[in-house]
């Protein structure tokens, strides 16, 4: 294989992925009462409690309720690619099979912590967004799970020529956290999540 050329050249046709969401239009989510809920805002402070007691959920049932690993890969098998209009599920840079939860403090039965590790397959052995597109999904799923949760996203073995150096990036929380300050990264990242549904 010549460098440079995409190791992984099928597109899996996003119909094909595995989902729990129903593809429905627009105009069939208002009619089946589908709620779709804002971006938080300052105004809108997920962190403050209720002050109604009588909610029909409580913020504990919330932050209980299970996740398992179909509902992570729906987050974030509709991103897209930086370089490409293409989502990172039907470049199969993320698969369902590479996705998994396990208990953070496995010694500790109480403990509702859990991580959520994603292994990414970039396109390229030398894909040089193979980072962005790690921050890309952490943010993601950050932005989208439950406090309880970790997020550990790693490169998968043997598929990038620099995988130790990325893996350390995506772990280090200082490394991360300045990335994101970073106005190219922060379009880059923004990009991508333009296509979530």
């Amino acid at each position: 294989m010549e460098d440079g050329k995409n190791a992984n050249p099928l597109i899996i046709n996003p119909s094909d992925l595995p989902t729990r969401r129903r593809r429905t239009s627009a105009r069939d989510e208002l009619s089946h009462g589908i709620v779709t809920y804002p971006a938080p805002t300052f105004s809108n402070d997920p962190f403050e409690r209720s002050s109604s007691p009588s909610s029909e959920e409580s913020d504990s049932d919330v932050e209980n309720e299970p996740i398992d690993t179909q509902e992570i890969f729906d987050l974030i098998a509709t991103m897209s690619d930086p370089e490409h209009p293409i989502t990172l599920g039907s470049l199969a840079v993320v698969s369902l099979p590479d996705i998994a939860i396990k208990p953070t403090l496995p010694s500790r039965k109480n403990s509702n912590l859990e991580t959520v590790t994603v292994l990414i397959t970039p396109t390229i052995q030398h894909c040089s967004l193979a980072t962005v597109i790690g921050l890309g999904v952490r943010v993601r799923l950050e932005e989208s799970l439950p406090p309880r949760f970790r997020v550990d996203v790693r490169i998968k073995e043997g598929t990038h020529s620099t995988a130790d150096e990325v893996n350390k990036q995506l772990a280090d929380k200082e490394r991360v956290a300045a990335a994101l300050w970073n106005p190219t990264l922060q379009s880059f990242i923004k990009k991508m999540l333009e296509t979530c549904e």
